[in-house]
């Protein structure tokens, strides 16, 4: 427990260091962000603002689970969320550099992210069950019922699901200054207390490093944001996160503490689905924190209110893996 405060507080501390000296860097280089015109107008003002931000606390992320590679007896763990961090970053900063270095709209294509989304959940699996690293009972376990639902190796489908699928939601998610940031706290959060019922020190103290740098990152990326993390953060806080539920085999509740990230994934799915139907709208935009914006809400106090039901949702789950 000690250990685990010792390294949040210093990835709090590295974050809050480096992320202002990242943002002059950022933009002497150019790295602003592009606003979508199909946006709300009002997010005009931001275009400009330094995106990549995640760099400073995937950077922060990288350096202590390295130290943690040379002080822990067993590391199988750490090896593996370092796999996933490493790789959907370098995935989200790929898209990031096309957008705003070489200017190509869309970044990387759908079907090039899905790809490489896709190989790294492979890999991910492939190691943890092939290599010795980590032993998956391939089924998902249902919570207060108790009781598995096989998958035998199709269990592999799930994992590259499951990482795709809420790399993209919490990548939709971040659309508002702290909104993404803040409920990847709220989630990990949940997720310690998991890991520390459980007795995995490993994920618990990932949880713990990952909570102090997304800290240390809110300090600049609140409302009124001097940075965006990009797909750099949001791609690789997705991908960390369905990790760390399938390392604790806690699956199914990722759908409860990060209901938030669930709800902003189905308002995109359900308009395009009703749009397609009956070219009507639902939502006066997608994802859904555009609409509260649209009907009047101010950016602090959606993120507050999803902030709020985040730490019901993940108090909920919590209760509910526990049970």
């Amino acid at each position: 427990m000690e250990s685990a405060l010792i390294y949040g507080v210093a990835a709090f501390i590295m974050t809050a260091i480096i992320t202002p000296l990242l943002i002059p860097m950022l933009k002497r280089m150019k790295f602003g962000q592009s606003i979508r015109t199909e946006g709300p107008e009002s997010h005009m003002v931001k275009t400009g603002t330094p995106t990549m931000g995640g760099l400073s606390f995937l950077a922060t992320i990288m350096l202590l689970l390295i130290v943690l590679l040379f002080t822990l007896p067993h590391y199988n763990t750490i090896f593996l969320l370092m796999l996933v961090t490493l790789s959907f970053g370098l995935i989200g900063f790929i898209d990031d550099y096309l957008i705003v270095v070489k200017k190509v709209n869309e970044g990387l294509s759908s079907k090039q992210k899905f790809l490489a989304q896709v190989i790294v959940a492979i890999i991910f699996y492939a190691l943890a069950q092939f290599a010795g690293l980590h032993e998956f009972n391939n089924a998902i376990t249902i919570p207060v019922f108790n009781f598995d639902i096989p998958l035998s190796y199709a269990y592999v489908l799930f994992v590259i699901f499951w990482l795709v699928g809420f790399s993209n939601a919490v990548n939709l998610t971040d659309g508002l200054d702290g909104l993404a940031t803040g409920l990847s706290m709220i989630a990990f959060a949940g997720f310690m207390v998991i890991a520390h019922i459980y007795s995995n020190f490993e994920v618990f103290i990932f949880c713990a490093i990952v909570i102090g740098s997304l800290g240390g990152f809110l300090i600049y990326n609140k409302n009124k944001a001097k940075l965006f993390m990009g797909d750099t953060g949001s791609l690789a806080l997705g991908g960390m996160i369905a990790s760390v539920s399938i390392l604790l085999g806690a699956e199914v509740v990722l759908l409860i503490i990060g209901l938030m990230f669930v709800i902003e994934t189905a308002s995109v799915m359900l308009q395009v689905a009703y749009f397609k139907k009956t070219e009507k709208r639902i939502f006066k935009m997608t994802p859904i924190h555009h609409h509260f914006e649209l009907s009047g809400w101010s950016e602090w106090k959606i993120a507050i209110v999803f902030w709020i039901v985040g730490i019901l949702t993940a108090i909920l789950g919590v209760w509910i893996e526990v049970l």
